[in-house]
């Protein structure tokens, strides 16, 4: 091995002794510098991350989210996980002989389908990651709307063609109770949370929408921003016409454009709109596709994504 491949300047080489390692080591050390406003602007903030997605699915995406929660609560924020499990419910309620059914958007929840639900969700996804992050020290508890009466909810009837559709155990949000959620993030931990719900009507237990719940609690904690992963870049400004995202729009611009939205961006929308009308100061979906996401919005000058601030920006804060 020659001296420069070891390390060493060569033969007639003016370089000093470490020159290079310290220019490689430069970009590092800007991006940390870039990271320095938002950390400072964040630092014992909340955070209410919307976990779905691919980044549910695939094995090396669900890693790092979990790096990225982690650092968010190394780095001074105060991290809550919210999660649904759309796929897995599915291959649970296939394999037990269950068919799928959707109307207006939301899964049909029997009563069979309901225990397939809360067996998934606080059973399956939710001891997954609290395990992912909790590879990097104790930190993650895992809970249910249920604990703590944590989220309460009421049975949810759509409209469809004018008519209420009964859609079984599917629940409608009526109170948010942090008392539990604010007790762990005070203790340094990191809350995970499954959308199911308990009744206060009638007792039963309720399948929750998983954006429409990280919003509600968003709103109640009082948090500094709601991110929401989803499959795609973001909120595109014409499509399928064009693939330009929208990187900013207030609560107003929002609004207008609901009713043109495709349905699976509709609850992610309605939710970001709900946060920020409810004193969240930003509400993001972003793409769970690409690794470190949460990062890359939450700590650089460029952001991804759509950011939802609102109608009067209080002082253009990221």
């Amino acid at each position: 091995m020659s001296d420069e491949k070891a390390g060493q300047p060569g033969t007639g080489s003016s370089a000093h002794p470490g020159t290079a390692r310290k220019h490689t080591a430069l970009p590092k050390a800007e991006i940390l510098i870039e990271a320095l406003p938002w950390l400072t602007r964040h630092n014992g903030k909340v955070v209410v991350i919307k976990f779905g997605g691919n980044a549910m699915i695939d094995e090396d995406l669900k890693a790092a989210f979990a790096q990225d929660v982690v650092f968010l609560r190394q780095a001074g924020l105060k991290p809550v996980v919210v999660h649904g499990g759309g796929p897995q419910i599915n291959a649970q309620l296939d394999k037990q002989g269950l068919i799928s059914e959707f109307k207006a958007g939301l899964r049909v929840t029997t009563p069979e389908a309901m225990d397939v639900v809360r067996m998934v969700l606080a059973g399956h996804v939710q001891r997954e990651l609290v395990g992912l992050l909790n590879q990097h020290g104790p930190l993650a508890v895992g809970l249910t709307g249920e604990d703590a009466h944590t989220i309460t909810a009421t049975k949810h009837s759509p409209e469809i063609d004018g008519e209420l559709v009964d859609i079984g155990r599917v629940g409608e949000i009526t109170s948010i109770n942090t008392g539990a959620i604010e007790a762990l993030l005070s203790d340094g931990r990191i809350p995970v949370v499954s959308s199911i719900a308990r009744s206060a009507d009638d007792h039963h237990v309720y399948n929750v929408n998983a954006d429409t719940a990280a919003a509600a609690l968003a709103a109640a904690l009082g948090a500094e921003t709601l991110m929401v992963l989803t499959d795609v870049e973001g909120l595109y400004a014409d499509w399928p016409s064009s693939d330009e995202v929208i990187s900013r729009l207030t609560v107003s611009e929002l609004e207008k454009l609901l009713p043109e939205l495709s349905s699976g961006m509709v609850p992610k929308m309605e939710g970001c709109l709900h946060a920020v009308r409810n004193g969240v100061t930003t509400a993001r979906v972003i793409d769970g596709r690409v690794q470190h996401s949460i990062l890359l919005e939450i700590f650089t000058d460029e952001g991804i994504g759509t950011m939802v601030v609102p109608d009067e920006p209080q002082g253009g804060a990221k």
